[in-house]
């Protein structure tokens, strides 16, 4: 009965978080794709950024739902491929572009004069489809070592989703070359943008603190404050999941939870951060709040002269 009872919390919570991840993301697209002031090389990434935070939770959650509400945690091998390479890809891809915003910031405070010269709309769309495309790379060769295995056993896998780590308990052939593979590319696709991001706001602080004003000071802060903050976050949570799963004795549960919360918050409160801390984006997101007003105004005060008018002829 408690558990059951657990369940249906659990689900109910997952759902309200999942939507709120969906909406505050789509928010973000639907307001960079309607407003052509908001198509430069910030915002892009951004728009970017939003669309793999919604897919890497779509990928994730809505199974995980479905197990939570049906009481059957049965995955074909085949799908459990799928949402492995897909995840993979996206938190992968999510890390170039992380990277990414860190050197557009970086040419933006360190080389104001000359950023539209080095960087441009195409140019940017460019090194994206070049982060998807290293993601894609760096993700499929341990996968190809990996989908070659046998697995022979009860294929019960201790975890809400089809990680790469978590399903390469279940092989019946022990492959470590297959597992170092697995490990180091995790590891490298993590810390090598991570030294990138550090190396670039040095640069970005040495340079701000040239400024002889406090407010010029100030204001090439502020435009870094949006990013480091979901850069923080994203690590943070990835850093949970390293310690909870490197940590000898550490229950299953403790590592579920880790990595559900890596799962969970960067994207749910990403599009908070950007709301909150990019002038652009709330007043673009105050007209859109406003225009779905009026229009649920007007269908509430049609729908009311409709029923007004049935019950005259009546």
């Amino acid at each position: 009965m408690f558990l059951a009872c657990f369940k249906n919390v659990l689900f109910g919570v997952l759902l309200v978080v999942y939507l709120c991840i969906a909406l505050g993301n789509l928010l973000i697209m639907v307001a960079f794709l309607t407003d052509p002031t908001m198509h430069t090389p910030m915002y892009i990434l951004i728009f970017s950024l939003a669309f793999l935070d919604v897919m890497s939770s779509t990928v994730t959650l809505p199974k995980l739902l479905a197990v939570l509400g049906s009481d059957s945690g049965v995955i074909s091998i085949t799908a459990c491929f799928i949402q492995m390479f897909l995840y993979g890809i996206l938190k992968a891809s999510e890390v170039f572009l992380l990277g990414l915003m860190a050197y557009d910031r970086y040419l933006a405070i360190c080389k104001p004069l000359h950023y539209f010269t080095i960087t441009n709309n195409i140019l940017v769309w460019k090194l994206i489809t070049c982060c998807w495309a290293f993601a894609f790379i760096i993700v499929g060769t341990p996968m190809t070592l990996t989908i070659r295995l046998p697995f022979c056993g009860p294929n019960k896998l201790v975890h809400f989703f089809c990680e790469h780590s978590a399903v390469m308990k279940l092989a019946c052939g022990y492959d470590i070359i297959a597992v170092y593979a697995g490990s180091t590319l995790s590891l490298g696709v993590m810390v090598a943008p991570l030294f990138y991001i550090l190396y670039s706001y040095v640069r970005i602080l040495k340079s701000v603190f040239t400024i002889e004003s406090s407010h010029g000071r100030l204001k090439a802060l502020s435009t870094c404050s949006s990013h480091l903050l979901v850069i923080f976050l994203f690590y943070l949570a990835g850093a949970g999941v390293v310690i909870t799963s490197s940590v000898p004795g550490s229950s299953a549960d403790v590592r579920l939870l880790a990595a559900l919360l890596h799962n969970v918050t960067p994207p749910l409160v990403n599009p908070i951060i950007y709301c909150l801390n990019t002038k652009e984006m709330k007043a673009r997101f105050l007209i859109i709040f406003q225009s779905l007003v009026i229009r649920l105004n007007a269908i509430v005060r049609h729908s009311s002269c409709s029923l007004s008018s049935k019950w005259g002829r009546k």
